[in-house]
């Protein structure tokens, strides 16, 4: 398990605006923190600082007190916008690119039993059946993609998901049905969960903590509970579109 520290974090565009601005948070390990702002508000770019993928222009972030490591970058699960996968591989060869095997076992398909049966539970729990572990991941739609994104992410059990709007290629009933298989995976391994969204009311569902970005700069924070359905939400969706 392992908490996140951020203090004064500044993250600027090439061009000198700030994407992010002064962001002092404490994630504790084992929450689940739901992140929502509109489309540049700062949510991909707070979830890749976190996970070392962008450089802050200033301020640390620290894994259990001390300065991230690469050891500990390991053990970050990733579930990026771009779902990040090879098209020509498999999805099985997509879903295990993160299997500590070795390149050539990986590039000969000698993955171990318990990540094939790890991998086909996973893509059972997100609609996806085992034998769709052999298509070509070019060959899938993109709710379907993002799927397989969100099974690799969760392989290898991290300590740290970030899962960069992890249902926005699906339908309403999947996407609640991936979220509920990320809380679930999220509580049994421990792990610390950020999941930015655009969708207020399951952020409210599922999240044990809602932090609101707008222009880099964080507008909310607290539990989903401090949330006033009437006069609160309709603000949130405003910003969150």
């Amino acid at each position: 398990m392992i908490d996140i520290g951020i203090a004064d974090l500044c993250v600027r565009h090439a061009g000198g605006a700030d994407a992010l601005a002064d962001l002092t948070l404490f994630i504790p390990a084992g929450q689940f923190c739901a992140v929502l702002g509109a489309s540049g508000a700062g949510k991909s770019t707070l979830l890749r600082a976190i996970g070392g993928l962008v450089a802050p222009s200033g301020g640390r972030i620290l894994y259990d007190g001390v300065p991230v490591s690469r050891a500990q970058r390991r053990r970050i699960g990733l579930i990026p916008q771009d779902f990040a996968l090879s098209g020509r591989a498999s999805v099985a060869r997509n879903v295990m690119a993160v299997a500590d095997i070795g390149i050539a076992r990986s590039l000969a398909g000698l993955y171990p039993p318990a990540d094939r049966m790890r991998a086909a539970h996973l893509l059972a729990g997100l609609g996806l059946d085992e034998a769709q572990l052999t298509r070509r991941a070019d060959s899938l739609s993109g709710g379907q993609q993002q799927r397989v994104a969100v099974a690799r992410a969760l392989l290898h059990r991290p300590a740290i998901i970030l899962a960069d709007e992890p249902i926005a290629s699906l339908d309403p009933a999947t996407g609640e049905a991936t979220l509920a298989l990320l809380r679930d995976e999220a509580r049994s391994l421990g792990a610390t969960l950020l999941c930015s969204l655009h969708q207020p009311e399951l952020a409210r569902r599922f999240a044990d903590r809602i932090i609101m970005l707008d222009a880099g700069r964080v507008v909310f924070d607290g539990p989903p509970a401090m949330l006033d359905g009437e006069r609160t939400l309709p603000r949130i969706r405003a910003v969150a579109r």
